[in-house]
């Protein structure tokens, strides 16, 4: 087994663009990292200078602890499984799965014994002996995957493998993508745009923003502490709702529009930091599940001490959680470079989404109280963008 170590690498290609700023980051033994942000970040790039597909301009990459900046990809002992699969068509699963070690020139009952070996792994014995072709969308993903286990590679690289899958193969190979690291216990760097991928696949997770590395941590420490807008932003399904707020003058509250929010002394425990900002402005974030409705909810509403009254815009049903879209008089703040690809960047004024129990009776045009979950909201310096804690 082997460590990846990144040391302050960057890439500056010809034409000036920096891709990727003084990046360091560190991938333990067995460790399965997942890079993620949003298109046009980096992290591909990132990736491809690991596996030696693009030279790095300054900085340190190490694999198991040796300098491997100008070693060919062949030479770093890494395996990497692409987007688009890459498999031969003309060749059967078996054939593609030891093509690498036919090419080693490895004896043909070795290369078949660790073939079939490998497809145990992957669940494929039964589909050895199909073309490419005749496989589904996933079990050509976990062809792709046996091609790159089968050597034993030291390091693994994943560009984005999922995602030409539809969406719900996609749950599926998540689990099994998993599954089959654990099995391997190899460094694995796992590329994706898509955050829920991140936040249920990583041991740990690295957010990127425009080249730069932004937090990295285990994926509940992202979601409960980001260190800045962008990475509360970015983590969430739905997102954070982000809103202009001013503090008031004892730091005892946070008004949104024209509303107020009373933050309970632990809460201003947690967030010592809020006492320099009495009387400024802020920018406050809650989370949706952290806006249960209180209308017909006698314990919710008895046991709030915090309140936020909203106009309802869209209600959708999802069986286990209504999906409440409501406007309160406040600005929405959005994170440059936050929303997804398939977002609407520019969200109007107010603008926010709660998860609502079911059973409460709710329909457009409603106005609706939430019970605030204060423990829950998070703090960031309007100008620095940086969370507010200590």
């Amino acid at each position: 087994m082997a460590t990846v170590d990144l040391q302050e690498v960057n890439k500056v290609y010809p034409n000036g663009f920096h891709a990727v700023k003084d990046f360091s980051l560190n991938i333990g033994e067995g460790e399965f990292m997942v890079l993620v942000g949003p298109s046009g970040c980096g992290k591909t790039t990132a990736l491809r200078m690991v596996a030696g597909l693009e030279d790095i301009t300054s900085g340190t990459l190490l694999i198991g602890g040796k300098v491997v900046n100008d070693e060919t990809p062949k030479e770093r002992d890494i395996a990497m499984v692409f987007q688009n699969y890459a498999l031969y068509p003309h060749m059967t699963v078996g054939e593609n799965i030891g093509f690498a070690l036919k090419l080693r020139k490895m004896p043909k009952p070795q290369i078949a014994s660790k073939v079939k070996e490998t497809a145990e792994i992957l669940g494929l014995t039964e589909w050895l002996d199909r073309k490419p072709g005749q496989l589904s969308g996933g079990q050509r993903q976990r062809v792709a995957m046996g091609r790159a286990i089968v050597r034993e590679p030291s390091v693994f690289l994943m560009d984005e493998p999922l995602s030409n899958l539809d969406a719900k193969l996609r749950v599926q190979m998540r689990a099994e993508v998993q599954r089959i690291q654990r099995r391997i216990n190899v460094a694995t760097l796992y590329v994706t745009h898509d955050q829920i991928e991140a936040m249920t696949m990583g041991d740990r997770v690295a957010v990127m923003r425009s080249g730069v590395l932004q937090q990295v941590d285990h994926p509940q420490v992202l979601y409960d502490h980001p260190e800045n807008l962008f990475v509360a932003a970015f983590i969430g399904s739905p997102a954070m709702n982000l809103y202009e707020a001013t503090m008031t003058e004892d730091a005892g509250a946070a008004r949104l529009g024209s509303q107020e929010l009373a933050l309970p002394a632990a809460d201003r425990t947690t967030h010592p930091g809020l006492a320099r900002y009495a009387g400024k402005k802020i920018i406050l974030g809650v989370r949706p599940e952290h806006l249960p409705a209180a209308n017909g909810n006698a314990a919710a509403a008895e046991a709030a001490e915090s309140t936020l009254v909203g106009n309802v815009d869209l209600v959708e049903a999802l069986g286990s959680e209504l999906m409440v879209h409501f406007t309160i008089d406040a600005r929405t703040v959005v994170a440059e470079g936050a929303a997804s690809d398939d977002a609407d960047a520019t969200a109007r004024a107010g603008e926010g989404v709660a998860r609502v129990d079911p059973s409460v009776k709710v329909k457009v045009g409603d106005r609706l109280t939430f019970a605030v979950n204060t423990a829950g909201l998070q703090f960031f310096d309007p100008e620095t963008e940086l969370a507010i804690w200590d």
